[in-house]
């Protein structure tokens, strides 16, 4: 059974893998669509990712609440919950502000294609 940091670390492999892929043009990767195309997969990422972060503090949330949750150096559990509940917070909305930047990066690339006006390759 794969847990949930399994499936985040296969996703961060995947975004590599893309990275790597897209150092160089290729067949694959040298045209407006491709890049409208994967701007889209980035969006539709990037608007899962708020309910990920939101859903990261679940185990710290239920060892808190079961009066369970050591802090190192003997710190208070409560203000080291709200103190993640604060960041976490930042990163949703950071997170919500990608999601909207990426959709008008994939809107602004929407209308771009190739002018394949005698090029080679591509006649009628």
């Amino acid at each position: 059974m794969t847990t949930p940091d399994q499936h985040l670390s296969e996703a961060t492999g995947l975004v590599r893998a893309f990275n790597h892929a897209t150092i160089t043009a290729g067949e694959d990767w040298q045209y407006p669509g491709h890049a409208y195309q994967a701007i889209g997969q980035l969006g539709h990422l990037a608007r899962m990712l708020p309910q990920a972060i939101e859903q990261t503090a679940g185990p710290v949330t239920l060892t808190h609440e079961g009066g369970r949750l050591l802090i190192d150096g003997g710190g208070d559990p409560a203000h080291a919950v709200q103190h993640l509940r604060t960041a976490l917070n930042t990163a949703v909305q950071a997170a919500e502000l990608l999601a909207e930047a990426i959709a008008h990066l994939h809107a602004v690339t929407g209308p771009m294609s190739l002018d394949i006006r005698g090029l080679p390759g591509f006649e009628d």
